[in-house]
């Protein structure tokens, strides 16, 4: 059984002694431009393990006089695992990031994350287990601060590699002290689903990053319809669509992975 690698408590997303559940943004069919957001997009999605709902993930994106405000919040709850995450961020009209804070809560146990430009470097700064660290990456402007199980960080993705007709893409990992790794993207062939009932073309990529697999399924406007996850079993399924044929076979119930322990 391949391990499962989730959120490490110590050096990982922001705090919050009690994450908000997650509220309905909007119904799944909201639609996205294909390189910039227009005025507000969101959208719904279930958290799912085999087939099995485990939790709700949904976000939404603003635009503002100077950009776009993005939010996503997420909640997974099974044996063994409690999760929320609360993500903000600030991105530029162009979906650069320009600000960003998380609050994630493992199993009671919570970390805060702050992500900012700082000249030619990102700085990220994390507080976990009463310790701070702060760490410097490289800046890219394509990059997307990536939480594990956030669809709007995405969908952020998706904008960007429409821009930069899937080259330079960067993903910032809140994990141990923070990395900024290269995203590679591979677009397969086009796919076929339903989204609300209706017959809808689906685009598929596969997205490399940090030598770990993420298929995403993206519909004709370039939104996020499902995200099939590296961890073992995991995916992001918005709400109302479905892929025929299912990405990857339901396990099981018998067979099924059972809960992650968090990493401390």
């Amino acid at each position: 059984m391949r391990e499962f690698r989730f959120l490490p408590v110590a050096g990982l997303f922001a705090l919050i002694s009690a994450v908000s559940p997650p509220a309905v943004l909007a119904q799944s069919g909201v639609p996205a431009n294909s390189s910039s957001f227009g005025g507000w997009e969101a959208g719904s999605f279930q958290v799912a393990q085999h087939g099995h709902a485990v939790g709700t993930a949904t976000f939404q994106i603003i635009a503002t006089p100077d950009g776009h405000d993005s939010t996503s919040l997420v909640r997974v709850t099974m044996d063994g695992l409690g999760y929320a995450l609360s993500k903000n961020e600030r991105l530029s009209s162009a979906n650069q990031l320009e600000h960003a804070q998380l609050s994630a809560t493992v199993n009671g146990e919570a970390v805060n994350v702050i992500v900012a430009p700082d000249s030619a470097q990102f700085l990220m700064n994390i507080s976990a287990s009463g310790r701070s660290t702060t760490t410097r990456l490289d800046a890219h402007p394509a990059a997307v601060l990536l939480p594990d199980f956030d669809p709007g960080a995405l969908e952020t993705l998706l904008a960007l590699a429409a821009a930069q007709n899937n080259r330079d893409l960067w993903a910032i990992l809140p994990k141990s002290a923070g990395s900024i790794v290269p995203v590679q993207l591979a677009t397969y062939a086009d796919q076929q689903g339903t989204l609300d009932g209706k017959a809808i073309t689906v685009h598929h990529m596969v997205a490399t990053i940090a030598g770990a697999n993420t298929d995403l399924f993206s519909g004709p406007e370039n939104q996020l319809l499902q995200a099939e996850l590296p961890q073992e079993g995991f995916a992001l399924i918005r709400n109302g669509f479905v892929l025929t044929p299912p990405a990857k076979p339901m396990a099981p119930p018998d067979e099924a992975t059972p809960p992650p322990e968090p990493q401390a």
